[in-house]
């Protein structure tokens, strides 16, 4: 007979004191949203799907209601709305990327301007995909600090050390920041292990975005030259 096992509850979901809720640092998060808002309203008109003041009015009326309600308490709300307003950033990325491409091959866009809209593009991939894995790994910024025993999306290399300090580490919005731009820059994984299948989707959509800009400003290059 097979061996039957107890059912556990899923940890990802029991919510933490309100104490340690609130002292979970969203701030940088918050600020990197902004800042790719920010990006999107200062890129050129034809890389935007209508205005581009949309992506940032869209982060900041969304960003009201997550305040709210991670201050009231409601941690699956705010897990829910940090997610859409990921979700809605990356949308804006997708639509950014699609269209620096159209207007490379209609040749409809200066090169002092293909050059700053693809750097911004670039950078706001990098902080969308840093959200995003703080958004997803080991079950969200909530389920990390209770200590849970979800398996981690990424093995950051202090997750190995054993010595004294290190025991109780978890990952600060900086250390998804650097595997983000590491994966823009390098295309790859440098010193953190991809483990889940979610994360291993979201860091090859990435590095494809990112492969893809770098690729339209190489053409864009020879076509000067």
């Amino acid at each position: 007979m097979p061996a039957t096992t107890e059912n556990k509850p899923d940890r990802k979901h029991v919510p933490i004191p309100h104490e340690q809720w609130i002292s979970i640092r969203r701030w940088p998060v918050i600020l990197a949203l902004l800042l790719t808002g920010g990006m999107f309203y200062v890129i050129s008109d034809k890389l935007t799907i209508g205005p581009n003041w949309i992506p940032l009015v869209s982060v900041v009326a969304l960003l009201v209601p997550l305040t709210v309600s991670r201050l009231r308490g409601h941690q699956h709300l705010t897990r829910i709305l940090g997610l859409v307003i990921t979700g809605v950033v990356t949308l804006a990325l997708v639509a950014s990327v699609v269209l620096l491409i159209t207007s490379l091959l209609a040749k409809s866009i200066e090169a002092a301007n293909l050059l700053r809209d693809a750097a911004l593009i670039w950078s706001a991939n990098v902080m969308t995909f840093a959200v995003w894995y703080w958004e997803i790994d080991r079950g969200g910024p909530a389920a990390r600090h209770s200590h849970c025993d979800t398996r981690p999306d990424f093995l950051f290399p202090q997750m190995n050390m054993h010595n004294d300090g290190w025991d109780n580490w978890i990952p600060m919005f900086i250390d998804y920041i650097f595997l983000a731009f590491n994966h823009s820059a390098a295309f790859s994984p440098t010193d953190t292990a991809v483990l889940s299948a979610k994360a291993k989707i979201l860091v090859m959509t990435q590095a494809s975005i990112s492969l893809v800009v770098l690729a339209v400003l190489a053409s864009r290059a020879v076509n000067i030259l």
